[in-house]
């Protein structure tokens, strides 16, 4: 687990956008091209724009989270059939993100830590975060990441 964020550019990961991108081409299936472009787009802006390499599973991330905050944008103005569309793209992102840490396996994590560090109180919790999101890898979301942490350091 100690690995640590793979670097783009992500060979594995782009073979697999640009097979997938050619099989949904052949079937037909307009929107997941134009999503697969959109990602594999992403990936190598990210790759162009930085200087130490990109974390690609942060990339998408971002994406997937663009992606739902326009889908809430879309159903608060009446939109649903924008908002359905954003909302497949954010399903077909998380195809390509490892898979995320049930919340007894983060649970587990984070009452590791916690330990390890001797973590008491929420005042701690910056400590704990930055120790538990490096072993969290892209497999669940910060902002529940910071929930856990908060139950487990508040009495």
């Amino acid at each position: 687990m100690g690995e640590g964020p793979r670097r783009i550019p992500d060979v594995e990961l782009l073979q697999r956008l640009k097979a997938d991108t050619s099989a949904a081409l052949k079937a037909g299936d307009r929107e997941r091209v134009g999503a697969l472009r959109m990602l594999s787009a992403a990936l190598q802006q990210a790759e162009k724009d930085a200087r130490d390499g990109v974390d690609p599973v942060a990339v998408l991330q971002r994406e997937r989270k663009r992606r739902l905050e326009s889908a809430r944008t879309y159903r608060e103005a009446g939109r649903d059939d924008l908002a359905e569309s954003e909302e497949r793209e954010a399903a077909l992102i998380e195809e390509y993100l490892p898979a995320q840490l049930s919340d007894e396996e983060l649970r587990a994590l984070v009452e590791d830590v916690v330990a390890e560090l001797g973590a008491q109180s929420p005042r701690d919790m910056g400590k704990v975060m930055g120790a538990v999101m490096p072993k969290v890898a892209g497999r669940a979301d910060g902002k529940r990441v910071s929930e856990v942490v908060k139950e487990t350091l508040t009495p």
